[in-house]
């Protein structure tokens, strides 16, 4: 081989080698999802670990093709705000905002990057976005969102006498505040009335659940980030009082309350892990119309009955898909 052959040759071989070593990263390349969350409770985390497991299913597998970082806001509102920030300037390709306070953080942080919220009880009413059709902007979603009247029929199934009944929430929630407005006209259809009481922190629910005693026949709570972080307090002035409690959430039950007709938060997150796969396939948030869960579970936790003085319905407990003894 002559001399100039081998040159050839060698430049060749390095022209290969370097169009390689460039290709590489573009085949090999990660895609980027960020995920915060208000405060780290057991429904939201359940949404966490269901959008990393339906994203797994999907293909995209944290640690081997896919970038995850997740953030929690520790109940703090301002660190919501600096979490959203930080993400915008990371650029993943989708980012995950679960529970109203981050998602809305976020929102307000960026009309370009991809947002998919979940865990939101009414997107409209959050302003994340315009209705549930497809809202053409870079946020779409997956709500909580409950039919209330199920949740009032629940009410009366655990104690079929009640005519007061008491929720604990944060009024700055924008969630929490729809569902008191919503509550409020039902249960006047039913001639029983909503008896308020305000935690506008975490440790306020202890001593707001307390300010019920007296007051109510029964306890309902919604998915409030404060409550439902702090459900252990509710429980116990639950427990010492002999105040039946309702949850709206399948995890609280689990925890202390009686009953729950809700949504699956883990499920949940695999249906927001569909919505998140769609986009980093190449779909467009805009063209996704929000959505809500696509099914509710009766839970029963009958110790929880007998330390609250409620004595269940043979029917009620036998329809329950889950029962907790003890």
């Amino acid at each position: 081989m002559s001399y100039n052959h081998k040159l050839t040759l060698r430049a060749m071989v390095a022209a290969l080698s370097l169009a390689a070593v460039c290709a590489a990263p573009a085949m090999a390349a990660d895609k980027f999802v960020a995920v915060t969350a208000i405060v780290e409770h057991p429904a939201l985390d359940a949404v966490r670990d269901g959008v990393k497991d339906e994203l797994k299913e999907e293909g995209f597998d944290a640690g081997k093709n896919l970038k995850w970082e997740y953030q929690s806001a520790q109940g703090n509102t301002g660190t919501a705000a600096q979490i959203a920030r930080k993400f915008i300037g990371d650029k993943p390709d989708v980012i995950v905002a679960i529970a109203t306070p981050s998602a809305q953080a976020v929102v307000a942080a960026t009309k370009s990057i991809p947002v998919v919220y979940s865990g939101v009880t009414d997107p409209v009413a959050a302003q994340l976005v315009k209705d549930w059709k497809a809202s053409g902007t870079n946020v779409t979603g997956v709500s909580d969102l409950l039919e209330l009247d199920k949740q009032v029929d629940l009410i009366k199934r655990v104690v079929p006498k009640a005519k007061r009944v008491g929720m604990v929430y944060n009024p700055g929630e924008a969630n929490s505040a729809v569902v008191v407005k919503a509550l409020k006209e039902l249960l006047a259809k039913s001639n029983m009335t909503l008896v308020e009481a305000a935690a506008p922190r975490s440790v306020d629910v202890g001593s707001a659940a307390k300010s019920l005693i007296g007051k109510v026949d029964v306890i309902y709570t919604n998915t409030d980030n404060n409550v439902v972080s702090a459900y252990e307090a509710l429980v116990k002035v639950g427990n010492d009082a002999k105040i039946p409690l309702v949850a709206s959430d399948t995890d609280s039950v689990k925890r202390g309350a009686i009953a729950a007709l809700g949504v699956n938060y883990y499920d949940l997150g695999r249906q927001t892990g569909k919505v998140v796969g769609r986009i980093l396939k190449g779909d467009k948030p805009g063209d996704i119309p929000s959505a809500t869960s696509s099914k509710l579970e009766l839970f029963v936790n009958t110790a929880a009955a007998q330390k609250q003085g409620v004595t269940l319905s043979p029917e009620l407990v036998s329809s329950a898909k889950t029962v907790i003894k003890q």
